[in-house]
Formats: structure tokens, C-alpha cells, sequence
């Protein structure tokens, strides 16, 4: 969202709606008593994306645990990642299933607005006590209702295995020209100093936010993503300036590259270091896995610091047109649970719970760091294609920055090609 599907194609989905998910079968209804008397039906669908080996068997196993203990039968809709995003405007205005997994911030509350997801205050009178204010601001919509309850989060920084970087005596930059001097210091190791890759398009938006970020600050940032700052400001031409720098330490053929293939290189020890989304782990697996670790992108300027996070959330929604909406509340009561959390993130160890009362002790060292780095943040960002306009990120951004990876010399063309686009989709 996330982070086990194409952007590109979750971007074009949720414009385009090209096509429909497969239709879930209808379900022959048990039910039970509900709290008001009336009966809640124990048969569920849900709509999912987790199509990759861990995630999916992750969440199979959490719902069978509900499952099991309260009777119910969730049946799990799984679609391969680009086809859940490429078809979820016609699959939400058609016949979906009850639940389905998404993303809180922007992408959540663009559905809300749509009048495509049902509101689920009431699953947060149960759940509420248990989530920080910040995790209850991004799962309320425009017009102030709740729509999502958020899972997990995971941040995103330069991940590296640590037996290379001793082998090397490799340290951990903290500034920017410390980075540099580091990625030559690879290149003449023979490594490529940053695994890159952007062929599923959106990647490179995470370089873009870490270096915008940095530069001009989160503030700054953020009013970027909903138009308030111009693209054509001298600040972001010094964004791009800044990133032509770095593309010599960048693995070279990038669009042609899939994220998983990059964490691969890195897995093989080809490239010194990645950044990406702490996703990244469910390419590392054992020893392997206990080899990695990570560190925030260093600092640019000393008045802005390195306090900025990015760590993007995801969670569950409800559609609007669910055959069992009151069914659907009661496993989302569920999943907003540390139990359920726990029980997820045992089988996919590389994201970080949000629920506060979750119990952090079973986690690896990954994700205790990512814990700690999250919650040390001084402000957190969700990821391009999630704070900004959705046309504008997909139909604008994902061109633009594959274009700048392959030829970075006209970044006045660039940011000026960037601006008239989003002037156009901003303000239509």
C-alpha cells in the first residue's frame, strides 16, 4: 500500500477503475445475536491485496484465529497487487466484497468523499482507547466520521546489511556529504552504493520525499503534496539538483527494475545500501534477515534536521455497498485489536503494529528499531501518492520522475512541465 502492490497501478485504479474485481460469492447467512437485539450475519468477505507469500499467509491466519473463536467465516477475496489497484473504483461501485484492505490519509478519506466507504464510528468506540491521536486523525474523513482502522505502519530509510558494512568499516553518515563520500567509498568497493529501482513507478517518489523533505522542510513538504507551494519554486528545482547529484551512487537502469529485484541485490550483497519502505525484510529471511538494519536518511540542511519520517499506514475499510456491513464491524473491532496485530506481525515481521497497546517484546530487532524510529519522529509523512491529489501522482509524477532518472539535465523543463499539470488538475 501498500507496500505489496504496484502505486502506478493503484493510482491508475483509483482513477481509471478500469475493469472490476471477480465478484464474491453470496453466502448462505448464520447469524447471531447482536448487541441491539438484532442479528449480525457470521459470513464475511473481504476484498484483498496481500497477494505475496507473507502478508497472505499472515493474514489468513489472523482471521482464521477470529474465525475459530467467534464462529464467524471470513472468506478472503485475495487479487494479485496491480489487479486490486487497477480495478478498485468499478469493484467498490459494483458489488464488492464487505471489507477490504487500504490505506489511511488521503487515499482513505478520497473514498469517503466519493461516498464509497461506510462509516465506522461506532467500531471506533471500541477500539479508540487504543490508538494515538495521530492514527485517529488519518482514519477520519472530510466530514469528520471514521472510515478506516489502521493495522500496521512501516518506515521508510536506507536499510543495509550490517556483515558488509563491518567487513568494510562502513558508518553510518549523518549528513549529506557524508553519504557522498560513503558511496564512493562503495563504488570503489565494486558495489553499487544504492540499490534503485522504479519500474512499478513509484519508488522514486520516496527518494523525491526524503531529499524535499531534508531540503525545505516537512511543512514545506506537505503543502507541496496539496498544491499551496508551486513546483516551479526555485526549492523544488533545488530538489531535483540536489537528487542529479546523487543518481551516479544510484544502481544504474532503475525503470527497468522492480523493488523486489533491488532488495535482491541487496540480499546478494551487490549493493551497499536501500532506500526503501522496511517492507524491504520479506526479501530477507534467517541469518539474513538478523543481517539488516537501517538508519534515516541524513541530514541536508542543520536548520532542518533529519526529524521527518516517512511511515506510511495501513488498515481496512468497509464499503459502502457491503451485503454484511454489521459482520464487517465486528471483524474490524477484531483486527483493531493488539491480538490480532500480534498475531499478524509474528508471520510478517517487517512492519510495526499500530495499535499502542501491542505487545513490542515479540518483535525483532528490525522492527523494535522501526518502532523507536517511528515513534521518535518529530513529523510523519504517508508517501507521495498518498498525501497528494491521486490524478496528479500517477498521471503526472510516476512520467516525471521516470524521465528525470533517465535524463536529469533539463529540471526547469521538468518542474515546469510538473506545475502547468498539476495548476490544471488542482484547480479543475
Amino acid at each position: 500500500m501498500a507496500h505489496n502492490m504496484s502505486r502506478r497501478s493503484l493510482l491508475r485504479g483509483t482513477l481509471l477503475g478500469a475493469g472490476a474485481l471477480a465478484v464474491p460469492a453470496a453466502f448462505a447467512g448464520c447469524g447471531t445475536s447482536g448487541p441491539s437485539g438484532g442479528t449480525i450475519d457470521k459470513n464475511v468477505t473481504f476484498g484483498s491485496n496481500y497477494s505475496d507469500e507473507v502478508p497472505k499467509k499472515a493474514f489468513a491466519e489472523t482471521l482464521a484465529k477470529f474465525d475459530s473463536t467467534q464462529g464467524f467465516t471470513t472468506k478472503v477475496n485475495t487479487v494479485d497487487h496491480n489487479s486490486f489497484q487497477e480495478n478498485i473504483t468499478r469493484y467498490l461501485q459494483g458489488s464488492p466484497d464487505d471489507a477490504y484492505n487500504w490505506f489511511a490519509g488521503f487515499r482513505m478519506r478520497f473514498f469517503a468523499a466519493q461516498g464509497l466507504a461506510t462509516p465506522i464510528d461506532d467500531v471506533w468506540e471500541t477500539i479508540g482507547p487504543n490508538y494515538s491521536d495521530a492514527f485517529k486523525k488519518a482514519s477520519t474523513g472530510d466530514d469528520g466520521k471514521m472510515y478506516f482502522v489502521p493495522f500496521y505502519n512501516y518506515p521508510w530509510a536506507l536499510f543495509y546489511r550490517k556483515s558488509v558494512w563491518q567487513a568494510k568499516g562502513y558508518t553510518v553518515p549523518k549528513t549529506i556529504d557524508e553519504l557522498r563520500t560513503l558511496g564512493a567509498k562503495m563504488k570503489a568497493d565494486g558495489l553499487s552504493p544504492i540499490a534503485f529501482a522504479d519500474k512499478d513507478g513509484w519508488p522514486a517518489m520516496g527518494t523525491f520525499d526524503q531529499l524535499n523533505m531534508r531540503l525545505n522542510g516537512y511543512d514545506f513538504h506537505i503543502n507541496l503534496m496539496a498544491y499551496k507551494e508551486s513546483w516551479n519554486d526555485p526549492k523544488v528545482k533545488a530538489v531535483f539538483d540536489l537528487w542529479k547529484g546523487l543518481l551516479p551512487l544510484h544502481q544504474e537502469g532503475a525503470n527497468g527494475r522492480t523493488w523486489q529485484e533491488a532488495a535482491q541485490d541487496l540480499g546478494a550483497k551487490k549493493s551497499g545500501m536501500y532506500l526503501l519502505g522496511s517492507f524491504v525484510a520479506q526479501q530477507f529471511k534467517g541469518d539474513d534477515l538478523d543481517d539488516l538494519d537501517f538508519f534515516g536518511f541524513p541530514e541536508v540542511d542543520s536548520r532542518i534536521g533529519a526529524g521527518a519520517v516517512e511511515a506510511p499506514i495501513d488498515g481496512f475499510m468497509i464499503s459502502k455497498k457491503a451485503k454484511n456491513p454489521a459482520g464487517a464491524k465486528e471483524v474490524l473491532k477484531y483486527l483493531g485489536t493488539a491480538e490480532a496485530q500480534n498475531l499478524y506481525l509474528k508471520s510478517d515481521p517487517s512492519d510495526v503494529a499500530a495499535n499502542s497497546k501491542a505487545d513490542a517484546s515479540g518483535y525483532n530487532a528490525l522492527q523494535k528499531k522501526a518502532a523507536q524510529f517511528i515513534g521518535s519522529a518529530k513529523q510523519i509523512s504517508q508517501f507521495l501518492d498518498r498525501d497528494a491529489n491521486p490524478t496528479f501522482a500517477s498521471t503526472v509524477m510516476i512520467p516525471a520522475l521516470q524521465k528525470f532518472i533517465n535524463d536529469p539535465g533539463d529540471i526547469d523543463g521538468l518542474v515546469k512541465s510538473i506545475d502547468d499539470q498539476a495548476k490544471s488538475i488542482y484547480t479543475s
